[in-house]
């Protein structure tokens, strides 16, 4: 449908005609996403976290590759076609996801005799009809996929909405240069976080309901804390490092279209909602309130499709109104996702350590990094002055974490190289 269908798309529905070889190109990929999607939930269910994530990384390192590889290609052939070019990134695209099946396949293949094997010799090993199988699947994932679905409707707003108001008060040229902005930097940007922190919400879903089987409440109470926590402890600095670091970063990054430092800026605040309601859904579904994911963001996108056609056509607010509109539809769902996860699940997080040093920890980064990148500025150039800045950044705020002694000894303990690390801060005296 998308590869017959992407003219209509392109003219009709985005006002976008140069989309038209894009959407061609990323037809395939669908396929090959939606497979893949389903290996890796049935690797992450049997908590082996490892075939996602090299699957992942596998995905990443050839979409990289190969667009850099393509575009030049096709930018030589075609005499620099942005058109061209830009569906020749998409493609890269499409074949990174093809990498990434291709690999859970060979892999699945390699272990799916011993899996066989495991299953055969538990104790509660039963044949089910295939019928019963794939009920009890749909009663999972619809609901799953009704999120997902929201969404991806949350990121269409934009693109059905943002060209078509902007046009009533400049130039079609104009209202697509802006809407790129949005879509293509502040978009990609305001996403590498959540890339961060999906680990958890991922590793969430099994590992609750696995707790929830057992009516294990204290491992589901230890879990989802820790998780939010750190969550928080995630979004906070990108959120406000974004928000600082706007202008600069986007120097750094398009030094050629270096444009868009207020709609980044309004855009990074959506960044702690997301990341905190991407663990609460994680966290929800694992205990099988699997429709309130579902509720809580089409609340949102509702909020957002709103303040969308309400706020972009004012000339005053342009393109800023689908930033603002955007932190307000990740608010509202997160706001309702919470109340819900507070009353499911106790959490034993106190305000202080939630949000009272969290935030402590990310205003001394915040002045810190800012002072050291005006100090650099004037003696070195500005993208190194960047840079250092935010690795200085990061330096200050795991000290600030620490000094501030956030996480607990357990919670220390179950993190990837815990004891080693703990062991040296209670030979420094600071735990």
């Amino acid at each position: 449908m998308l590869f017959f269908g992407a003219n209509m798309i392109a003219n009709m529905w985005l006002q976008i005609p140069e989309a038209e070889m894009t959407l061609v190109a990323l037809s395939p990929a669908i396929f090959f996403v939606a497979i893949a999607s389903v290996m890796r939930g049935y690797f992450n269910g049997r908590q082996n976290i490892k075939a996602t994530a090299r699957s992942q990384s596998l995905e990443q390192v050839f979409k990289t590759a190969l667009t850099i590889i393509i575009v030049e290609i096709i930018a030589i052939i075609s005499n620099v076609s942005t058109e061209w070019m830009a569906g020749g990134a998409t493609l890269a695209t499409t074949l990174a996801t093809m990498a990434g099946f291709g690999y859970l396949y060979l892999y699945y293949q390699t272990k799916k005799k011993e899996i066989g094997t495991e299953i055969k010799s538990t104790v509660n090993y039963q044949y089910e009809r295939v019928r019963v199988i794939i009920k009890r699947i749909l009663l999972v994932s619809i609901p799953i996929a009704l999120t997902a679905i929201m969404s991806s409707i949350n990121k269409n707003i934009d693109s059905f909405t943002v060209v078509r108001s902007l046009k009533q008060f400049m130039s079609e040229d104009m209202a697509i240069a802006q809407y790129g902005i949005l879509g293509g930097k502040v978009d990609m940007l305001t996403s590498l976080p959540l890339s961060i922190n999906v680990a958890f919400s991922t590793a969430l879903v099994p590992a609750i309901s696995a707790a929830k089987a057992r009516k294990d409440k204290k491992t589901i109470t230890e879990k989802t804390s820790f998780s939010l926590l750190t969550s928080m402890l995630i979004g906070l600095p990108c959120t406000i490092g974004m928000c600082v670091f706007a202008g600069p970063i986007l120097n750094l990054l398009f030094p050629n279209a270096s444009s868009g430092e207020v709609v980044l800026q309004i855009s990074s605040l959506t960044i702690i909602f997301t990341i905190l309601d991407q663990t609460i859904n994680g966290a929800l579904q694992g205990y099988g309130k699997l429709i309130i994911p579902t509720v809580s963001l089409a609340c949102g996108v509702l909020a957002k499709l709103i303040l969308n056609l309400i706020l972009v056509p004012i000339p005053e607010i342009g393109v800023n109104g689908a930033a603002w509109a955007s932190v307000v539809c990740h608010l509202v769902a997160f706001s309702i996702a919470i109340t819900a996860l507070r009353k499911n699940i106790k959490l034993n997080l106190t305000f202080s350590k939630f949000v009272i040093k969290p935030i402590l920890a990310t205003i001394i980064m915040g002045i810190c990094s800012y002072f050291m990148y005006l100090v650099l500025s004037g003696i070195i150039a500005q993208k190194l002055a960047t840079i250092l800045a935010i690795l200085f950044a990061v330096i200050i705020y795991i000290l600030a974490v620490v000094a501030l002694k956030i996480f607990s000894k357990e919670e220390i303990i179950v993190m990837p190289y815990g004891e080693k690390i703990y062991n040296v801060l209670e030979k420094l005296k600071i735990y």
